[in-house]
């Protein structure tokens, strides 16, 4: 499988994140100190158990939550320093979101779900073809009700990416799903990165998913407690969990 080039500088770099909800004795303090660097062309893992800070960074690089201090530097701007407006605009034009829940919406059919994404997008990508990146050209036209928990994922996938977006963050996206459909989501998202040089963030507490990706960060209580390159990533067709 091909696999594009991950030089030149980050898109992406978060530097000493801090965030703390509540205060007192029942603060909880979501990430303390957190920094890292997100490259073009990569897949990368964040992995942690439920509590460890991990999509609470991944909303934060989504520009969906602001840290109380540290910096995320993105085309040179500081995504910390911007005002509602400019973070909307950011959401809407450099990042895409897939999540456990697919988030659609029932009146509509699969292809106007994803028309309602690239609509608000400059550079949105043909929405045809979009779907047949994701191998659903014959069920554009189906309701999410005629769609299995796997195609709808898919569309969730291929809303995210009509409007060509900068970087694709994943919170669980097997989350929903059973283990074979949990597979078949992570090929497509494989094939993002390795076909079509997409930069992926995948956010997950199955550690195995973590053996696909080109690197792998693994958060506890808030913090990165470990940070790997994986020279040789396997195929997500082989992956068992």
């Amino acid at each position: 499988m091909k696999k594009f080039s991950q030089s030149g500088a980050p898109i992406l770099s978060a530097k000493n994140l801090c965030k703390t909800y509540g205060k007192g004795e029942s603060a909880a303090h979501a990430l303390c100190g957190v920094s890292l660097d997100i490259r073009k062309g990569e897949l990368l893992a964040i992995l942690g158990s439920s509590g460890s800070g991990k999509s609470t960074l991944l909303n934060m690089l989504g520009g969906m939550d602001k840290p109380d201090s540290g910096e995320i530097i993105v085309g040179g701007r500081d995504l910390t320093k911007m005002n509602e407006r400019a973070l909307t605009a950011y959401r809407r034009k450099d990042i895409g979101f897939v999540f456990q829940s697919f988030n659609l919406i029932a009146e509509l059919t699969a292809k106007e779900n994803v028309a309602l994404t690239a609509d608000t997008s400059e550079n949105a990508h043909i929405i045809d073809d979009v779907f047949e990146t994701v191998g659903l050209s014959r069920k554009m036209n189906n309701y999410p009700t005629q769609l299995s928990g796997g195609e709808q994922q898919r569309v969730s996938i291929a809303r995210a990416l009509a409007k060509n977006p900068r970087l694709l963050l994943c919170d669980e996206p097997t989350g929903a799903l059973d283990y074979e459909t949990g597979k078949q989501i992570l090929v497509e998202i494989e094939k993002l990165v390795r076909e079509f040089g997409k930069t992926v963030v995948i956010v997950t507490h199955t550690k195995e998913i973590g053996r696909m990706a080109d690197r792998v960060i693994r958060m506890r209580s808030g913090k990165i407690i470990e940070e790997s390159e994986n020279p040789d990533p396997i195929s997500a067709a082989e992956i068992e969990w």
